[in-house]
């Protein structure tokens, strides 16, 4: 039995996001015959609610499939601390409860959501150094560093007896860095030499063709147009980019500037940085009840908000409503950054408010103040031939980057590629990949303090809504079954008048009453039936009237 089972052992992946997607990610490896599997989670990462979502800030992939196989889930490894890999940690442990694995600046970090969520002292989390090598269960599980934006990023040389997968996380190839480490190519190629059943692949920038800009070259540029400027400067950049704030830095520095942080999660960045000792200058660093007092052409603010966030520091400056800081004509600000795809409205809504001020805005459009932390073709190529897979399945991309890979990689002689979304799983060996079987796969959304269904829940009745309005009717009925007393109306987001200049306040009582007194007395007892006979009397009416069919409630009350 055992002879048999090992020989029905597989390697199997199974995302719950970050497929045909940018963020979210979430991808689960399970190993061992079908009815035993055991599982690893690598990544465990948030994306941002957009207009489609109203009142939910962040969205988080559905675990459901693993919190049933709780037991048979042996740890959580990040791969890197930015959002998208990290920031559902602290709302889907208590449903996954394994030992989460990560390098020292990502523990950092999570430490501080932990504590937030009052589950710092109940989490088993194990540090791992760079390089370092963990086993659990029959995977054994490597860092190895590669470049990024943010420090300590790492792709994973995942080791079971079906075979090894190298997923790529995040990643660049960049031989500049602005903080260390450097990629380790030597280590990679090793890992290809040993053999690689599955390369499991960062998207992002496939489509570019060539290699990113290095880190280096941005600080250069940033140092100049620095140096240049004759007024204040604000540079707003992803609030976990260690080493944009040390280019920032260093540039403002080498023109007698002094560095002023505006934002919780760029000075919770700083923090963790300084706590693993990867930023030297942070202590210098000046806080934001501080800027006022510093002259104009002796400042560079450092802030966060550079993809349009309501409550992030820039939006509340462009608005010219933050308690510290203000701008001026002629001062300027530099968007060291990328718009996030779906956040362009919000940009450009920033720079407007900002161009209304008078400010001279920079962004990546017109210079060199921004890199991708993601790889483009050239960089690609290079990784393929390094780990040398049998296979390739893209990830961290929209459904058009996981295709243009998929081409990409046949290109380069790539053996066989496949395509997985989330909830299907994938055999990535031995044998031919296939899909193998399907899990439930969705989003939850954090909606305040809790986590609500994406579906079924809040956010669609709300953007519903936003769409149509609603109307409450309260009606009294007596024991006989007539009405007690005249029915009771709300009308939220609904015009005044119809297009004959009827209130639409009084249209929706004359038709409540109607409604009412065409269901027979005997019926009249019986909620179910007043309620859906008024409601589909005023809905189909306002139709008429206005075009439009609101959410309409009906409240029942009996005297």
């Amino acid at each position: 039995m055992a002879r048999r089972d090992k020989a029905d052992s597989e390697l199997v992946l199974m995302p719950l996001g970050g497929m045909g997607e940018i963020g979210m990610n979430a991808y689960a490896y399970g190993f061992g015959p079908a009815s035993r599997r055991k599982w690893i989670l690598v990544d465990c990462g948030v994306k941002f609610g957009d207009e489609l979502d109203p009142g939910i800030d962040v969205i988080l992939p559905d675990v459901s499939y693993l919190e049933g196989e709780q037991r048979n889930l042996l740890a959580l490894f990040l791969t890197h601390a930015h959002e998208d890999h990290l920031g559902a940690v602290s709302w889907l442990w208590p449903r996954l409860r394994c030992p989460v694995y990560c390098t020292p600046f990502a523990a950092e970090l999570l430490k501080r959501k932990l504590n937030e969520a009052g589950l710092l002292g109940e989490v088993p989390l194990r540090v791992v150094p760079l390089g370092g090598r963990e086993k659990v269960g029959e995977f054994d599980v490597e860092y190895v560093a590669v470049t990024h934006s943010i420090p300590e990023p790492s792709a994973l040389a995942i080791r079971t007896p079906a075979g090894t997968v190298v997923h790529s996380g995040d990643w660049k190839l960049d031989p500049t860095p602005t903080i260390p480490p450097l990629m380790d190519i030597e280590r990679l190629r090793q890992i290809g030499d040993e053999g690689v059943d599955a390369l499991v692949s960062d998207s992002t920038n496939v489509l570019r063709e060539g290699h990113s800009p290095s880190e280096s070259d941005v600080a250069a540029n940033l140092a100049q147009i620095i140096g240049e400027a004759k007024g204040r400067v604000a540079v707003t950049t992803f609030a976990s980019h260690v080493g944009r704030i040390t280019s920032v830095a260093q540039a403002a520095r080498a023109n007698g500037r002094e560095v002023v942080i505006a934002g919780r999660a760029m000075q919770n960045t700083i923090a963790a940085a300084m706590e693993v000792g990867l930023l030297k200058e942070g202590r210098a660093f000046r806080d934001q009840t501080e800027y006022g007092y510093l002259p104009p052409d002796k400042v560079v603010l450092l802030c966060t908000g550079s993809q349009g966030e309501a409550r992030a520091a820039m939006a509340r400056i462009a608005a010219d409503n933050h308690p510290d800081i203000t701008l001026d004509g002629g001062d300027m600000v530099i968007f060291s950054s990328k718009t996030i795809p779906g956040n362009e409205k919000a940009v450009g809504n920033l720079l407007n408010l900002l161009a209304g001020q008078g400010v001279d805005v920079i962004t990546s459009d017109d210079a060199l103040v921004h890199t991708s932390g993601h790889p483009r073709q050239e960089e690609i190529r290079q990784f393929y031939g390094w780990v040398k897979p049998k296979l390739l399945v893209p990830m961290h991309g929209e459904m058009r980057h996981l295709k243009r890979q998929i081409e990409f990689a046949e290109g380069c002689g790539i053996p066989a590629t496949a395509q997985v979304m989330g909830g299907e799983m994938l055999r990535l060996c031995p044998g031919a990949p296939e899909i193998v079987d399907e899990a439930p796969e969705g989003r939850l959304h954090v909606d305040g303090r809790l986590i609500v269904p994406s579906i079924d829940g809040p956010a669609r009745k709300r953007r519903k809504l936003s769409f149509v309005g609603v109307v409450a009717v309260s009606l009294v009925i007596d024991g006989a079954g007539k009405l007690a007393d005249d029915p009771q109306a709300v009308l939220d987001g609904v015009p005044e008048e119809t297009g004959s200049g009827y209130e639409f306040h009084e249209l929706v009582l004359d038709v409540a009453e109607e409604a009412f007194e065409a269901i027979p007395r005997k019926r009249r007892h019986i909620d179910d039936v007043v309620e859906d006979s008024l409601r589909l009397a005023i809905r189909r009416r306002l139709e008429t009237e206005w075009g439009k069919k609101p959410i309409v409630h009906i409240l029942i009350h009996r005297g």
